[in-house]
């Protein structure tokens, strides 16, 4: 019922649609009801002609065919009434559904990009995919079903019953006693369906999970000889996929059957009784035959609801999930600033007061852990995997929040700050790169979207990526396809690289910029960037340590903590970690 309070929240921003489908709903269904009623009354009209006697004059029967002929006209009128009625609906419900859907997955979709990161480290994106995408869409025919039967066989069932009550009364009644069985039979269903339809659509999000993971990454897949191993995991889940979908249309397919065995009961009564009544004189053949079109038309819309009840069931598990995606806690602001340039008003002057941090509550990572970089100065950060080198980025660019402590930017604590104001004092370069659909040109404004197309080039070639770019098929105008497909991983760093060099940023972050450039390539990029962090407070991850010789600060960080800092040449005249970490490097080579 909560899911379903939330449905009808979407449902009343098309209010007037929906009241415009209930009008043809109810249209279509009184045109319908009023069928049997004027077949019976022709069919008697035949009989009464038939038994009367031969000697009858023209005019009579002239007459007598006339009321036929109206009965049947009436009939047809009716019929297409509540077929464009139905039709109408339909093209509504269709709407209605639709822009429901529409809301739903924008709102999904804009919940991702509030999300923090941890939420997405914890869940593969594949399932997130699922969500938006796969229960959306079973969401989304559910409802329509619902919506396009709902109605009609509520206002079907309560006017037959009406109308059959005005031509007979026991058969009414007795019509009437047997409903609940139909009640049973739904109640049952549904009871069985909804467990079953939550694992079936959770299921199903594992297995979109795997193979996103696999295809996404075939090459590692290949090339460690997993697809053995990958074939048996998506066996397995495949296999449960189809163990507990089998459940599932097993107990929804006990629908049709359970409800045509009630239908046929209410006929034969209808049939049985009505025929006694016929014999008694209480009732014409031509009543017999409506009562007869009423039980049908009665029973067919428990028929229906029962299908669209397991068709919800379906709906509701999927809107389960999918409210339980949108109900995650957002990334909040304490205090939303106002956007501003903030270009040539950073100093760059960044605290670290006592900071501590987990992934996990359990297992603390980084702890009292104090910074303090001066305006203008180069710091690189170095130290064994695992140590708490890229958390410290991400805490600064507030990817994540801190535990405890504090830190602060040019006196102002990074919380007060909205995080779009902060990630728009740094410019960043990690080691994984992302290049999205589109131009070259598109991708290096990424960072300045009123930049010229003269400007984004003067970048480019700063970081020598013009050369290869113009080898392009259209050079900057080369369309290039989703992450980058048909570049290098060493070019694709380029483009990010040339993106930062554009945007001139007041800070600048760069976590194994250079990884995967060779080693010539690197050494004119460095020049460049040299140039780029020139009065500008910067942060460098390297685990190269022969980039990072220029710095003004070293970091050396082991198990979260700074256990050594300094320049390169007082760190190595000190004989700690740092040295014994840049030996190892040459004793390697």
């Amino acid at each position: 019922m909560k899911n379903f309070g939330r449905i009808l929240k979407y449902l009343k921003r098309n209010i007037w649609l929906m009241i415009l489908a209930m009008i043809f709903a109810v249209i279509s269904a009184v045109s319908a009801l009023f069928i049997p009623f004027f077949i019976g009354d022709a069919i008697d009209g035949i009989a009464a002609l038939v038994s009367e006697d031969m000697a009858m004059s023209a005019e009579s029967v002239s007459l007598g065919m006339q009321g036929i002929l109206i009965d049947l006209l009436v009939t047809a009128c009716l019929v297409i009434e509540s077929a464009i009625s139905l039709q109408l609906m339909s093209v509504i419900n269709n709407k209605v559904t639709y822009k429901v859907v529409r809301d739903i997955r924008s709102e999904a979709f804009a919940k991702v990009q509030t999300l923090p990161l941890g939420y997405l480290d914890r869940h593969p994106s594949g399932e997130v995919v699922s969500k938006i995408i796969t229960d959306v869409e079973q969401f989304a025919d559910g409802l329509l079903l619902g919506f396009s039967q709902f109605f009609t066989s509520v206002i079907t069932i309560v006017g037959t019953l009406v109308l059959m009550l005005t031509i007979n009364v026991r058969v009414a009644l007795l019509v009437l006693v047997l409903t609940p069985m139909s009640f049973f039979v739904a109640k049952f269903i549904s009871k069985h369906t909804y467990d079953m339809f939550k694992v079936q659509s959770q299921t199903r999000a594992q297995q979109t999970a795997l193979i996103d993971e696999i295809i996404g990454n075939e090459k590692v897949v290949k090339s460690f000889c997993h697809e053995q191993n990958a074939l048996e995991q998506f066996d397995e889940i495949n296999e449960r996929l189809r163990v507990c979908s089998l459940k599932a249309v097993f107990y929804s397919s006990l629908t049709n059957p359970c409800t045509r065995f009630v239908n046929a009961v209410v006929y034969a009564v209808v049939a049985l009784t009505g025929g006694f009544a016929v014999l008694s004189g209480g009732l014409s053949i031509g009543m017999l035959s409506t009562l007869l079109c009423y039980a049908n038309q009665y029973t067919k819309p428990f028929n229906e609801i029962t299908g669209v009840i397991t068709e919800l069931q379906n709906a509701f598990a999927c809107a389960d999930r999918i409210f339980e995606f949108l109900d995650e806690k957002i990334e909040k602001d304490t205090r939303v600033l106002e956007d501003e340039t903030v270009a040539g008003k950073v100093e760059g002057l960044v605290e670290m007061k006592d900071v501590a941090f987990s992934y996990v509550a359990d297992k603390p990572l980084i702890e009292n852990l104090n910074l303090k970089v001066l305006p203008g100065q180069n710091v690189a950060i170095v130290g064994p995997t695992g140590c708490g080198k890229t958390t410290l980025i991400n805490l600064l660019m507030r990817f994540y929040d801190v535990t405890a402590g504090s830190i602060s930017i040019d006196g102002t604590e990074i919380r007060d700050m909205s995080r779009h104001e902060l990630r728009s004092r740094f410019g960043m370069v990690l080691q994984e790169t992302w290049i999205k659909e589109g131009t070259v040109l598109d991708n290096i404004l990424i960072g300045k979207k009123d930049a010229t197309r003269e400007e984004a080039i003067a970048a480019a070639k700063e970081v020598h990526a013009h050369n290869f770019i113009k080898r392009l098929p259209q050079g900057y105008d080369t369309v290039l396809e989703e992450d980058g497909g048909g570049l290098s991983v060493g070019q694709k760093q380029l483009l990010c690289i040339a993106r930062v060099m554009l945007m001139q940023p007041s800070m600048l972050i760069l976590d194994e910029a250079t990884s995967n450039i060779d080693t010539r390539t690197e050494i004119l990029i460095s020049r460049a960037f040299n140039k780029l962090m020139e009065n500008r407070t910067s942060f460098v991850v390297a685990h190269r340590l022969s980039t990072i010789k220029n710095a003004d600060i070293i970091l050396v960080m082991k198990d979260g903590h700074i256990i050594e800092q300094g320049n390169h040449e007082s760190l190595l005249a000190k004989g700690g970690f740092y040295k014994e970490l840049y030996m190892s490097q040459y004793q390697a080579t």
